[in-house]
């Protein structure tokens, strides 16, 4: 019997996936507060079950392609799907008491959908055809927008979905007729037939730059950058706080997959083509995504001007791949750019951890006023939320310092001049950036605070709060495992 599924040993973490979520949507066990616990526990039980498979297919180390070439199983995709269970993991033990609170957990929606957006996550890392990259792609977006929208009866919350759900189909028609360019053009939707095409030099290169316009516009809004990011601020904002961490974290490590699936695996010859469009992005989004910030008051909006500026580093990695049509530092730059994206997640979870954790019944605590004296309240807690702005503002020992290094070495190794200023830029910007992280300390230890609440958690919630902070310096201190892996991830990837 087990012989003759081997032919689903490549997405065993799917099937899993898969079969629980409809077991959840099929059977209603959220009608009580202890039912709503055991639905809590079995969704994790399978999540931890996911991640370990993952984490065997990817320690496993070897590149399997099943379904006629539509799915591959690699290390690298498997390493990120792996990190992507853990930040739901993470995100549904600090979203619980929130959503509780506010009645979202009735039904079990908020479990089952988040499932199913993971599963789409999941298929568009194991996308090796550009068809279920984009159904991956869809089961991911239509899930969101139904999160974002959880509580029907948030006029805010209604209002964010519908404007997602409006620029979102706008950026799947702009990836979608990229996709069907590409597919006039090469005769296949396959990507490494796709890449064969375009190596041959046979194909109408102007069809084709028309088509990766499209493409890398469509990619932009996945990953909110520059200038289009005018979803990430609303969204951010609107959506009930467990949501907004549902769709900043883990999604990231989707977008960046993808990119490397399309750009990299797919249309690499075109490197030089793709890789002016994302340094016009990476610049656009370090200088609006900081410039911004600024002049925000409200935390969830400032921390999503955050994240435009915070992708902006992360397409620099990938501009410093191809130099030349010399892959030779390639390895070294998508490997930092994979490093920063994971590094972005694990400080993101941090953060939003926080502002989840000093939510109360009736009282959303969004406003960067309402962390002052938080010191005082709580030291744990104020403690971990400065690990994660500073490590956001770049500042060592902690891991964003060894992300945003990494990815401005790729740069510099490259030699090129034109590199080398943007390095220099996104540097200046990160001075920039480090006014309002620092600004969120400074409220938290020097303000004095406006309610004598202690603040209080579950002990799961301050377990991995607290774990979650500690990763953040220790991997700042020792990043070099993590490093290795990335690297040796995109190795293999780019040996296929």
């Amino acid at each position: 019997m087990i012989d003759k599924l081997s032919w689903l040993a490549p997405i065993y973490p799917e099937v899993v996936l898969l079969a629980m979520a409809c077991i959840i949507c099929l059977v209603d066990l959220s009608d009580t507060s202890p039912r709503r616990s055991r639905t809590y526990l079995l969704t994790s039980l399978t999540l931890a079950v996911v991640a370990l498979l993952t984490g065997l297919n990817a320690a496993g180390g070897a590149t399997v392609y099943a379904f006629g070439g539509l799915v591959v199983s690699d290390p690298m995709g498997n390493w990120l799907k792996c990190f992507a269970t853990i930040a739901l993991m993470v995100t549904l033990v600090y979203g619980r008491p929130y959503a509780a609170d506010r009645g979202m957990l009735r039904g079990g929606e908020m479990f089952t959908i988040s499932m199913f957006a993971l599963l789409g996550i999941f298929v568009m890392m194991s996308g090796a055809n550009f068809l279920m990259i984009y159904l991956g792609l869809e089961l991911l977006t239509l899930s969101s927008y139904a999160l974002v929208a959880l509580r029907r009866d948030n006029a805010v919350a209604s209002e964010a979905a519908m404007k997602y759900f409006v620029l979102g189909a706008m950026a799947s028609g702009f990836l979608l007729y990229g996709m069907s360019m590409m597919y006039g053009a090469t005769g296949s939707l396959d990507i490494n037939e796709v890449y064969k095409a375009i190596a041959s030099r046979k194909v109408d290169h102007q069809v084709l730059v028309f088509g990766l316009v499209f493409i890398v516009s469509g990619l932009a809004f996945k990953v909110g950058a520059a200038p289009f990011h005018m979803w990430v601020p609303d969204v951010y904002q609107g959506a009930p706080t467990a949501v907004t961490l549902l769709i900043g974290a883990a999604p990231e490590l989707a977008a960046f997959a993808i990119i490397i699936r399309l750009l990299v695996e797919g249309l690499l010859p075109l490197a030089i083509d793709w890789q002016q469009m994302l340094a016009v992005l990476a610049v656009a989004s370090l200088l609006v995504g900081n410039l911004a910030a600024i002049a925000q008051s409200n935390l969830k909006r400032m921390l999503a001007f955050s994240t435009i500026a915070q992708m902006g580093f992360l397409l620099l990695g990938l501009v410093a791949g191809v130099v030349n049509d010399n892959t030779y530092n390639a390895q070294y730059a998508y490997s930092a750019s994979m490093f920063y994206v994971i590094s972005y997640v694990l400080t993101t979870l941090a953060s939003f951890g926080i502002i989840l954790l000093l939510a109360r019944e009736g009282f959303e605590s969004e406003e960067i006023v309402d962390l002052a004296g938080l010191n005082q309240r709580s030291p744990l807690y104020a403690g971990v939320m400065a690990i994660a702005m500073f490590s956001l503002a770049g500042l060592p020992p902690l891991v964003g310092f060894d992300a945003k290094f990494a990815v401005l070495q790729a740069l510099i190794a490259s030699g090129q001049p034109i590199y080398i200023g943007l390095a220099v830029f996104a540097v200046m910007m990160s001075l920039v950036g480090s006014f309002y992280y620092l600004r969120v300390v400074k409220v938290m230890y020097f303000d004095e605070p406006v309610t004598a609440t202690t603040v209080s958690a579950p002990f799961d919630v301050r377990t991995v709060l607290s774990i979650n902070g500690a990763l953040i310096l220790i991997l700042g201190i020792l990043p070099g495992g993590l490093m290795t892996l990335c690297a040796k991830a995109i190795v293999a990837t780019l040996a296929t």
